[in-house]
């Protein structure tokens, strides 16, 4: 089973708290845990893919018009109170092994390697072969 793992981070704490503001070595530390267990995962074949989103600031919502074009706003949206900040898609054989990734993902170091504990919301991928028409 296909899960999506989405990472959310505060929005009211991004101008402050975003990584491109940590100290190099907290980066550094950051970045090799997720190394780790991105290599973990693959090693398990449990990994699908993974990508990191640029911040809300870069954002943009779209909605069909009337006329089926695209209507575009530009971010970001204070209203919201947390981003996507990025997601992670395993392949794993149950909700708990997904749950348990996305703890683990959740734990990362931030600055001074405290557990950044972000929430990350677990999802299944739906399986589109019970929709194809036989």
């Amino acid at each position: 089973m296909k899960y999506m793992l989405m990472m959310t981070f505060p929005n009211a704490a991004w101008k402050v708290s975003r990584m491109e503001l940590w100290p190099e070595q907290d980066v550094n530390t950051h970045m090799e845990y997720l190394r780790r267990m991105n290599h973990d995962l693959v090693e398990a074949g449990e990994f699908v893919q993974v990508q990191g989103l640029t911040g809300p600031e870069a954002a943009t919502m779209v909605h069909a018009r009337a006329d089926g074009s695209p209507a575009v706003t530009d971010g970001p949206f204070p209203e919201s109170k947390e981003f996507l900040a990025g997601y992670l898609i395993v392949d794993v054989d149950s909700a708990q092994r997904a749950y348990e990734i996305a703890a683990r993902w959740s734990a990362g170091p931030g600055p001074g390697g405290a557990a950044l504990n972000l929430p990350v919301e677990v999802r299944q991928v739906m399986d589109h072969s019970a929709c194809e028409a036989s």
